[in-house]
């Protein structure tokens, strides 16, 4: 086997082009485009691990989960970020598989139902602000306020709920992950950013209500794998300074430093969009990473070829 080691990082948004095209053939459909890709890579002697948003995905069962509460339980949230990585696993590992026999390649892929594990103390947990599920009237929050929920109010449209986004510490399965690669084997994990896991003083890990970046655990994951890329697939074939500007600029290149300085001002960089995956990269080069890569999924072979795609490097 190559000894090179990629973790490629998917956007949940990449399986849901659009309002039209939401289902779950719709999905898998979008699984199939973005593996496509991907397997270009496996056949360059890459060892992939793939990572994914979920987003959506989890959107969609935290509004199940709320539309049936009458007639049964009601999901945690923890365990939505378990079936999405089931689902989404099971869409991208099935289309891997078949291109793998489509294309005469003797490679095996899992799908690993991943934990993350956090700091019970994390700041995120006192000054939770990720908005999750459907919006709801004064009554409906008020009733949640009660079971312990935090809201925000939205003018227009009601209140919704927020929870944390700590930062991740700890890929609980990396040995498993670990072992698979060095098998040879495709491996998909920590979706959604892993589910958000603490500790007990005892050891014991247990759940939490929470929405880890998966852009900072891909980078986590990448820098305990001691992966030789960082790929972050996502909208655009490349990153631009002063965005959605007349000043917008498309840039190919950029070292940490110039990552660092530009992530500051504050400006170029949209917060809920591109400044993320930024924040990941430099994570990543900080902790020892060698190259990252921000690109759309249809530019991965381009961007691996220096055609398109934007390459952040240490110095």
């Amino acid at each position: 086997m190559n000894n090179r080691v990629a973790v490629v990082a998917i956007g949940g948004n990449s399986l849901i082009p659009d309002a039209r095209h939401q289902t779950v053939p719709d999905q898998y459909q979008a699984a199939h485009q973005s593996t496509e890709h991907i397997l270009s890579m496996i056949k360059d002697g890459w060892n992939v691990v793939i990572t994914h948003g979920n987003g959506p995905q989890v959107g969609f069962i935290l509004r199940r989960s709320e539309i049936a509460a009458r007639e049964l339980h009601e999901v945690p949230l923890d365990v939505c970020g378990a079936d999405t990585q089931g689902a989404i696993g099971y869409a991208l590992q099935q289309n891997l598989q078949n291109a793998f026999r489509q294309a005469g390649l003797d490679r095996r892929v899992a799908t690993i139902i991943s934990q993350t594990e956090v700091a019970a103390d994390d700041p995120g947990f006192a000054h939770p602000s990720k908005p999750i599920g459907s919006f709801m009237d004064k009554e409906q929050a008020e009733r949640r306020r009660q079971e312990g929920w935090d809201l925000i109010e939205d003018a227009h449209r009601g209140y919704r709920r927020v929870v944390a986004s700590p930062v991740p510490l700890r890929i609980v399965e990396l040995p498993v992950i670990r072992c698979l690669l060095e098998a040879g084997t495709v491996v998909i994990a920590v979706g959604g950013g892993g589910i958000p896991v603490v500790a007990s003083p005892s050891g014991e890990l247990h759940g939490v209500p929470a929405v880890i970046d998966k852009d900072l655990a891909s980078a986590l994951l990448a820098n305990m794998l001691q992966a030789d890329l960082l790929l972050i697939s996502t909208a655009v074939d490349q990153v631009a300074l002063d965005f959605g500007t007349a000043r917008q600029r498309w840039v190919s290149q950029m070292t940490l430093s110039e990552a660092r300085r530009y992530l500051a001002v504050g400006t170029h960089f949209g917060s809920g969009s591109m400044a993320p995956k930024i924040q990941a990269v430099i994570s990543y080069l900080e902790h020892g990473g060698r190259e990252a890569i921000i690109t759309s999924p249809g530019s991965i072979e381009g961007a691996l070829a220096g055609r398109t795609g934007t390459r952040v490097t240490p110095g």
